[in-house]
């Protein structure tokens, strides 16, 4: 990972760069869904989580955002983690996952789509186990529930 990426919360100028972050990493791994279409819901969806209590964190290398994740420490939930595409596979995605274990230390309950092999992969890395199955919400793509523990 590049040294001068930090990881720190996110500012009210840094959401409009991570919606773009969002929006280019999913189209990037779907790209027959239209994901500009649903930078709205995203949007509203920060809104919402950090409004229950998520902390929304940032990767920033200077004043570029590079990735992010939402993390609700009261439910352990994890509801999202992107990296920009060119930042990828340089370490910042398990960076943001380590801080969410801070945030978030006995347990990360999170769900990814059963075709994202990817994504799979990288959390079974970090010692996660799928624990059960789910539908998203917005397109009822079938997802795997992945659970970490600590113990």
């Amino acid at each position: 990972m590049p040294a001068d990426v930090v990881v720190r919360p996110m500012r009210a100028e840094d959401r409009a760069p991570a919606l773009d972050l969002w929006v280019a990493a999913w189209q990037d791994a779907y790209p027959a869904i239209d994901f500009a279409g649903r930078r709205d819901w995203m949007d509203e969806r920060f809104e919402e989580l950090t409004g229950r209590g998520a902390h929304a964190l940032v990767a920033a290398r200077e004043s570029e955002i590079v990735g992010f994740v939402i993390i609700d420490p009261s439910s352990g939930y994890l509801d999202q983690l992107a990296v920009a595409i060119a930042y990828q596979r340089r370490g910042i995605a398990g960076k943001l996952l380590a801080e969410a274990r801070r945030l978030s230390p006995r347990q990360i309950e999170l769900e990814v789509n059963e075709d994202n092999d990817r994504a799979i992969a990288f959390y079974r890395k970090h010692g996660f186990r799928i624990s059960g199955a789910g539908v998203t919400r917005l397109s009822g793509a079938p997802t795997h529930k992945m659970t970490w523990r600590p113990f």
